[in-house]
């Protein structure tokens, strides 16, 4: 009985028209679906964790495992703070973001993943991906979930862009990154795509963008003068799937 009632109040906000879209293209960009306040009491509530004098050791910044000097304090991105840090879960489990993954799932959603990004000015991107080539999961079924934590993320200050139905192609060969101008270089890149078929995503504060694990995405250098692009991903999978490989992200978060 408890678990029905909670499905009961689970909230649909899609509807036929924005789901169709979903299945066709692999992507839907959810306007506002995080108000501004919750957005700006979230980033400060970060910034508190990573301007204290002595940061917890799950929220120290570092890269490859290894600890970064101090001044990557606000541009190491946070790894998972929704196992750590309650207020990062409950931006995870976002009423609206839980139905609209049971919605685009057909069933409920769990959460494995979180990132909170920083990407200040003039740091790079990443190569165009899928992100199943990171996270298998079996059945198929993981989306993610992208808030937009500033006024405005646009192609300055490093957006994401998007290959519309790219999800249906299968997951594809990866292989180094070709333009390190623009991309990191820990990361792989998808091959054998036309990137002109790339568009911009471009999203104010609260918004929320949900995509396919198999759709091709990319980001390029944050080109603004003083314009960061905090952003907070979390992958989903659901219920009754699993991650493989990755004993890292085995735990299944609820969003209830």
């Amino acid at each position: 009985m408890a678990m029905q009632s909670q499905v009961k109040d689970r909230l649909a906000p899609l509807g036929e028209k924005e789901l169709a879209f979903f299945h066709e293209h692999g992507y839907y960009l959810l306007k506002k679906g995080c108000s501004e306040d919750l957005v700006d009491a979230f980033n400060g509530h970060i910034h508190s964790i990573r301007s204290a004098d002595e940061i917890a050791e799950w929220a120290l910044p570092k890269k490859g495992g290894q600890e970064v000097n101090d001044k990557d304090r606000f541009s190491v991105r946070l790894f998972n703070p929704h196992k750590h840090d309650g207020f990062s879960r409950q931006i995870m489990k976002l009423p609206v973001v839980r139905g609209a993954l049971a919605q685009m799932m057909g069933d409920e959603a769990v959460c494995v993943q979180s990132m909170y990004f920083y990407k200040e000015p003039g740091s790079p991107g990443q190569a165009p991906h899928q992100d199943y080539y990171y996270i298998k999961d079996d059945p198929k079924s993981m989306i993610a979930a992208w808030i937009a934590l500033e006024e405005l993320v646009d192609e300055e200050n490093g957006c994401l862009w998007v290959i519309p139905g790219t999800h249906k192609l299968g997951l594809l060969p990866h292989g180094k990154v070709t333009n390190l101008e623009e991309h990191e270089s820990w990361t792989d890149e998808t091959e054998g795509v036309d990137l002109a078929q790339e568009i911009p995503v471009v999203m104010e504060k609260g918004d929320i963008l949900f995509f396919h694990e198999l759709l091709i995405h990319s980001s390029y250098k944050n080109r603004s003068k003083d314009r960061w692009r905090r952003s907070f991903v979390c992958h989903y999978i659901r219920n009754d799937s699993s991650v493989l490989f990755r004993e890292d992200l085995r735990v299944k978060y609820p969003l209830y």
